[in-house]
């Protein structure tokens, strides 16, 4: 289940870090804005190479995304591809964690917002996030169906950025680690870095319960996952173990060893649109459809991976790493 992330930079390191929930990993993560619903935005209408569209006759759309640059990216990809065939967009960007992003969407603040499908799921019923993407999003298509009118989950990316439970290279040799149930036998031997939320959150908690792991409070700091702070810490030896997300840059960078989940604690997490069906039913919504079901059929987790090193390592702006990929992936001209 994925939490929302702050974008940072490390004051000592030139490295930001991508979005995870606690999913892409937990349900609720840091995020860069305290706001539960839109406040200030950016409109931008219909780009240059789509002015002779007939943008007048398609309602604005508001599009809205997590505190983390991940999903700000895919906001923005969202809305160059819609800008592009002449919709007009507003953008109201890092609305902060999915508790208060949500709300906004089912209110119909927002139109569109792009949802990791497993902490999505998991955030109306953890009982139901599985290790398959299409059926996480079929679930969650059910619940959506009467939440806020109805909401529509579009098709889901192969691409995915969940939670990573990740050690140093020196700790996973010293103590032999390689997977998450190796873990149970040396927990007290480790300082843990977990977020404010793991106990409340059913893929920190409920996962590493699974694994006979109760990481002693004496031995736990209270960490926003995937956030430069929890990397940070795990470089520097104040803590042994962390969650981070498994697109984040900072695993690379600094050789972290990410174990492997072998009892499938943590759930699909591919990417997908979700837009209210209100909206839907001013346009043409099949080939609105189609437009954001061609965008999610391109994206992959090394894409992800590689846009988030442009952002985070590299500095890069999102709306010009977004037009760029688009362009690449044949999407824009």
């Amino acid at each position: 289940m994925r939490m929302n992330r702050v974008l940072a930079l490390g004051a000592a390191m030139l490295v930001l870090f991508s979005a995870c929930s606690s999913g892409g990993g937990s349900t609720t993560a840091p995020s860069a804005s305290a706001a539960t619903a839109p406040s200030a935005s950016t409109a931008a209408g219909p780009s240059a190479s789509a002015a002779t569209a007939p943008s007048a006759a398609k309602p604005t759309i508001k599009i809205g995304s997590d505190g983390f640059y991940e999903s700000a990216l895919m906001a923005e990809i969202y809305a160059q591809v819609l800008e592009h065939a002449g919709y007009s967009v507003e953008r109201h960007l890092k609305l902060g964690k999915r508790t208060a992003r949500q709300p906004a969407l089912e209110s119909g603040a927002i139109d569109l917002v792009p949802e990791y499908v497993g902490s999505g799921l998991a955030y109306y019923d953890p009982t139901k996030d599985s290790g398959d993407g299409e059926a996480n999003r079929a679930a969650l298509q059910t619940i959506l169906s009467t939440k806020g009118g109805g909401i529509t989950v579009l098709n889901i990316a192969p691409a995915q950025d969940g939670n990573a439970f990740v050690v140093r290279k020196d700790t996973a040799t010293t103590l032999n680690l390689s997977k998450m149930s190796d873990l149970a036998a040396v927990q007290t031997q480790l300082k843990w870095g977990l977020p404010p939320e793991c106990d409340t959150n059913n893929v920190c908690k409920g996962a590493l319960v699974k694994y006979g792991i109760t990481y002693p409070p004496a031995q736990r700091q209270a960490l926003a996952a995937c956030d430069v702070p929890m990397a940070t810490a795990l470089n520097g030896k104040a803590i042994d173990i962390a969650e981070l997300c498994s697109t984040q840059p900072a695993i690379a960078q600094f050789g972290f060893v990410t174990l492997t989940d072998d009892l499938n604690t943590q759930p699909a997490e591919n990417i997908a649109p979700l837009v209210r069906n209100d909206y839907l039913a001013k346009v043409d919504a099949t080939s609105f459809e189609a437009l954001l079901n061609a965008v999610s059929a391109k994206m992959t987790t090394p894409d992800l991976t590689t846009l988030g090193v442009d952002i985070a390592v590299n500095q890069k702006d999102v709306a010009v790493v977004a037009k760029d990929w688009l362009t690449k992936a044949g999407l824009l001209p």
